[in-house]
């Protein structure tokens, strides 16, 4: 029986080859910045009401074209994630990469980044989450 994690990852997975949309406006992507910098232009997170702010890092590649390549893969979420604020969260991300690809990539930069995988962080929270102290 599959996992409930693993199904929600699906669903998210379904709704980046679902949606359709044009590909951001933006400069020439020339640098691995540059490539981090025009991901996060597109980045809206869920708001509060639907989904406490929590990080998420997304590994992804791309074809020299700037299109996705193969299926992204969430491989770090913030461990105090509710099954719903992980969904919410997962659902963005796919989105953001939906709005901004294909990556407008220059002719050097589509050469050297096709096919390498990237780790796209996604932080949404101020501050990071008190640390549990152990009194001995």
């Amino acid at each position: 029986m599959a996992r409930r994690g693993d199904r929600l990852l699906f669903a998210a997975a379904v709704l980046l080859f679902g949606i359709s949309s044009a590909a951001a406006e933006d400069a020439p992507v020339n640098t691995i910045q540059d490539i981090f910098q025009h991901l996060r232009t597109c980045w809206k997170p869920p708001p509060p009401a639907k989904a406490r702010p929590i990080d998420i890092t997304v590994v992804v590649s791309f074809n020299r074209a700037g299109n996705i390549l193969g299926h992204p893969r969430i491989t770090y979420e913030s461990a105090e994630a509710s099954d719903s604020d992980r969904l919410q969260y997962r659902i963005a991300v796919m989105e953001a990469l939906q709005r901004c690809t294909p990556v407008p990539f220059t002719d050097a930069m589509a050469g050297a980044a096709a096919g390498r995988p990237f780790a796209i962080q996604f932080r949404n929270r101020k501050t990071s989450p008190p640390t549990q102290e152990r009194r001995a």
